[in-house]
């Protein structure tokens, strides 16, 4: 089973997976947020599709740790998508992934909209690959390494 990252905005949402070990994170695309028929068609066939067997979504915390504007937002879509998929939701701190994906897309010959779009896929690959991060680091200390 693979795990799925969500950086969920306002319009759409950034989307990556892990691999099946859950060792690496890769971007696989931005989805435009529709219907809540379109939005439930379309998540049932990408958790099929990339056999997804759990999720991670970023929470947008403040820099000093409290709950940011859009926290609310962010669980109530994960409320959804749990009810929805029936799939564990994990959140993950997503401070500084933006600023972290337009910088690694600085200086690249990209139009805005087109820039949007990766940084919201960079972003969502950010956050899972911290979380990965994060149990890999958690599973090596629990066997004494």
């Amino acid at each position: 089973m693979r795990i799925l990252g969500i950086d969920f905005g306002d319009r759409s949402i950034g989307l990556a997976v892990s691999d099946t070990l859950h060792i690496t994170a890769q971007a696989i695309g931005c989805y435009r947020i529709q219907s809540k028929e379109d939005n439930k068609k379309y998540f049932q066939e990408l958790v099929s599709k990339y056999e997804i067997g759990e999720i991670v979504i970023g929470l947008p915390l403040r820099m000093d740790g409290s709950p940011g504007t859009r926290v609310e937002k962010t669980k109530k879509f994960a409320r959804w998508l749990e009810m929805t998929l029936n799939l564990p939701i994990v959140f993950w701190d997503e401070r500084l992934t933006t600023q972290e994906a337009l910088k690694m897309l600085r200086g690249q010959k990209i139009n805005y909209r087109k820039k949007k779009i990766l940084k919201d896929q960079i972003s969502a690959s950010l956050i899972l690959s911290s979380y990965l991060e994060n149990k890999k680091t958690k599973h090596n200390d629990t066997q004494g390494n």
